[in-house]
């Protein structure tokens, strides 16, 4: 049977999501979002690609959620971009009503769909996310650390001059400013690159990734990163799509783990076909346990405040 995903919001994000999902022929892919023809003149567009692009996936571009019926993953973009000046924080009270309103449709007319949120500020929307749908916490997932990592592997493959195909790494916590980068979990071809660069040139690297947004944001002027949010959208899409149990980092609702709870924070889980089927608990040192509970910290000030708007 065909898989079919629905991606919520027509905008950069969404629009390369849809795109990348059709050209791995991953699923059929419905894309919606409020403005009339943008969701239908993209997945056109997108479709008379395809011949192209050699693949079979079907695209439709719809105004309302009844197209989205069934969907296995919805993928919620939606929501108003950051601008230069802007903290994640400050899309708070907008966003919150865009999900609220989003989720509610979605679960309407796709009860047993997982949720991957990449609408920022992201961790708080998952609450939303999750709070709205009712859904058990496997299925609300939030797109962070897949894309904090790959800007890591992406900088750190630049500092040393090799493949980024070497590259692993690791960033968890909250996406915003007060995110993990683990450096002692980060290697190149298996090697700690604790091992090949010096603690201060790490540290230049960790602090670009924890200001990687920002830093897109401040050369685009008038919108926020694209290419690399929905790429790392479709990649936890794909693990749950095949059932590939992929360990990849995102933010997870915690119930204990790491000394957090009920919070949606960023840490190593494994995704399969029924969403977060696993966290996986690191041994972590009393320093980067440190950081990560002053990252959820952040994130629960984040949530307080939600409550507030």
């Amino acid at each position: 049977m065909v898989k079919k995903v629905t991606v919520v919001g027509a905008g950069n994000v969404g629009a390369t999501a849809a795109q990348r999902l059709a050209e791995k022929e991953l699923c059929d892919v419905v894309l919606i979002d409020i403005i009339e023809g943008i969701p239908q003149g993209k997945a056109l567009d997108l479709a008379e690609a395809a011949p192209i692009e050699k693949h079979d996936a079907h695209l439709a571009g719809a105004n309302n959620y009844e197209a989205s019926a069934n969907s296995d993953i919805v993928i919620i973009t939606a929501g108003i971009p950051r601008k230069p000046g802007m903290s994640r924080d400050n899309l708070l009270a907008t966003n919150k009503g865009i999900i609220k309103s989003v989720t509610k449709e979605v679960i309407k007319y796709s009860p047993k769909a997982i949720l991957i949120i990449v609408s920022n500020p992201l961790d708080a929307m998952c609450h939303v996310a999750m709070e709205e749908s009712g859904f058990p916490k496997q299925r609300v997932i939030g797109m962070a650390g897949v894309l904090d990592s790959a800007r890591f592997r992406a900088f750190i493959a630049e500092e040393l001059n090799v493949s980024v195909e070497n590259i692993q790494a690791l960033v968890l916590g909250g996406h915003g400013d007060t995110m993990v980068p683990l450096p002692r979990f980060s290697t190149v071809a298996g090697v700690p690159i604790t091992e090949l660069m010096s603690a201060k040139r790490i540290e230049k690297l960790a602090t670009r990734t924890r200001n990687g947004g920002a830093e897109i944001v401040g050369l685009l002027k008038t919108g926020s990163a694209y290419y690399a949010p929905a790429s790392a959208a479709v990649e936890m899409a794909e693990s749950i799509l095949k059932d590939k149990k992929k360990i990849l980092p995102c933010a997870a609702y915690l119930e204990g783990e790491y000394g957090i709870s009920g919070l949606f924070v960023g840490v190593p889980v494994k995704l399969g076909k029924n969403g977060v089927e696993e966290i996986i608990s690191l041994n972590l040192t009393a320093e980067e346990k440190k950081a990560l509970l002053k990252s959820a910290v952040a994130v629960q000030e984040l949530v307080d405040a939600m409550k507030k708007v």
